[in-house]
């Protein structure tokens, strides 16, 4: 197992976004993992390319019972196939939902700090970002849940978008969490978009709670986004699956979906997720421990060497979120000269929201050498 994700991978002149850097510089940055994907999956799709015909494709019933299959035997829940429309991306559907079922001048609440892109999908809209933004207290993260109340019961307020598990500080929810969160939002007539793309990056014998599964009333008011792309490292195949429970707004999804084109396969999506979810489960389970190994190695060394960091501790995705307090109050800057004096190139928490301006995210889905390698560069930089 240690051996496949160790294999060094040349990513230069493939139009990588992650890899467009400088010769010595170190990428850590973007959601996207530097290692093959499964190879049944990678045969898969060499076998769909020596076809040799890419033309129009359709959305197979086999698409929805792989997903349906796949959530039932590892996450405990059932997704009925006609809750189920496909996307070509999970980005593209929040974008498009957003548009769909609020309107120009309403509040579309997030919870800071959280994935850059949301407020992109809320503000590019022309709706109001309103952030209950989660309180970091002793090392660790949670909600305010006073402060939720109050920002849902604005009648200006008709949307939540969850981040679940919580990238970037790398959460996992609890039952607790997630029922408190759905009873507070049917209360106020707030909808949820419940963005579960991270959801199979857990450490070893962890789990995720699916927001649906939690009770009825979080199924009815919830749009749940899943992909495959951070999993099996398929981002650039372009392939979501939305599921909504409840008829009327699952309509008003789908006609959101297909109203602006984002309803469409491409032929490699299709069978690179089928393949995906029907044979890549072993695969999964040995990703995730090398990835957990990953990230106690970056514990240690930072407790053991660079104590004036502090590393938040999390239980899922490959992202690690890093406290630079002792240091700087400006990711941006400390992230722009880290990148200047080592060729580290990391994420300044300050994309998040304001309040992740002292931290710093790291992506340690790639080899174990390239983590050291950052580390001891990490390391250069703050001793200079």
């Amino acid at each position: 197992m240690k051996k496949k994700f160790d294999q060094e991978t040349n990513r230069f002149h493939t139009h990588s976004l992650k890899w467009d850097v400088k010769e010595h510089e170190l990428p850590m940055w973007v959601a996207d993992m530097d290692f093959e994907t499964a190879p049944t999956v990678k045969k898969a799709i060499e076998e769909r390319a020596a076809h040799g015909i890419y033309g129009y494709s359709i959305i197979p019933d086999a698409f929805f019972e792989s997903i349906q299959l796949w959530w039932e035997r590892r996450h405990k829940v059932k997704w009925n196939q006609e809750w189920m429309i496909y996307s070509s991306g999970v980005v593209a559907a929040i974008s498009s939902i957003v548009r769909k079922i609020t309107t120009v001048g309403e509040n579309v609440l997030i919870q800071s700090p959280v994935y850059n892109i949301f407020y992109n999908s809320i503000v590019n809209n022309g709706r109001n970002v309103v952030s209950n933004d989660l309180v970091y207290e002793n090392g660790m993260y949670h909600i305010d849940f006073d402060d939720l109340e109050n920002k849902l019961s604005n009648p200006q307020t008709n949307l939540m978008i969850l981040c679940n598990p919580h990238n970037p500080i790398g959460k996992r929810w609890s039952y607790e969490e997630l029922a408190k969160i759905g009873e507070l939002c049917h209360r106020y007539h707030v909808k949820v978009i419940s963005d579960e793309i991270h959801c199979d990056i857990v450490d070893p014998q962890k789990s995720y709670i699916p927001f649906a599964s939690v009770n009825e009333t979080c199924r009815d008011i919830s749009i749940t986004c899943l992909s495959c792309s951070k999993v099996f490292n398929l981002a650039g195949l372009q392939s979501a699956c939305i599921v909504v429970a409840d008829s009327v707004l699952r309509h008003q999804v789908w006609r959101g979906l297909n109203t602006d084109e984002v309803a469409e396969p491409n032929c490699f999506s299709m069978q690179a997720n089928i393949v995906a979810f029907q044979t890549g489960e072993t695969w999964v389970n040995e990703l995730n421990q090398y990835l957990y190994e990953n990230k106690q190695l970056v514990s240690q060394f930072i407790l053991e060497q660079l104590p004036n960091l502090y590393l938040v501790p999390s239980e899922a995705t490959y992202l690690l979120w890093i406290d630079i307090s002792h240091y700087s109050n400006d990711s941006e800057d400390f992230c722009h000269r880290l990148r200047e004096e080592t060729g580290l190139y990391l994420c300044p928490g300050s994309e998040y929201g304001k309040n992740g301006a002292h931290f710093i995210r790291m992506n340690i889905a790639t080899t174990r050498k390239r983590v050291e390698d950052a580390l001891t560069r990490l390391k250069c930089f703050l001793k200079e």
